[in-house]
Order: C-alpha cells, then structure tokens, then sequence
C-alpha cells in the first residue's frame, strides 16, 4: 500500500505558549510543525505524544494506524 505525503517545516522561533502541553518540550518542534502545516495524521510511538489534546492532527501509535486503515 502506498501512502500519500508531503514534506512539511518547522518555524525557527516557537511560542510554546500557543501550542498545546507536551510532556517532552524537546518534542514541541515536532508537534508545533505538525499543526502548523495543518497534517491529517501524525503517526508516532514516542509516548510523550500520547497525553497531547488536540483536534488535529490525530494522533496514533504506528499500530493504531494500521488497525484503522487497514
């Protein structure tokens, strides 16, 4: 199965403030360009992702993605 993507940039400067809680602050850049560039799915295992609330992008652990797309 072939999936569709596209690259997406992280800003240089990020206002930790406007953007959701992350446990690992070293994570932020990852997140922070993720809803910047407006993606559909991030697709992780890294745990610290998993407390995270927001509305977009979803968030799944690679098994997750594959039980839902499957």
């Amino acid at each position: 199965m072939e999936l569709p993507f596209e690259y997406v940039y992280t800003a240089e400067r990020i206002d930790a403030n406007k953007f959701p809680d992350i446990r690992d602050r070293k994570d932020l850049p990852v997140l922070v360009s993720a809803i910047a560039e407006d993606v559909d799915v991030l697709i992780t295992g890294d745990k610290d992702f998993s407390d995270v609330e927001v509305e977009k992008p979803e968030i799944l652990t690679p098994t997750q993605f594959l039980e839902k797309h499957s």
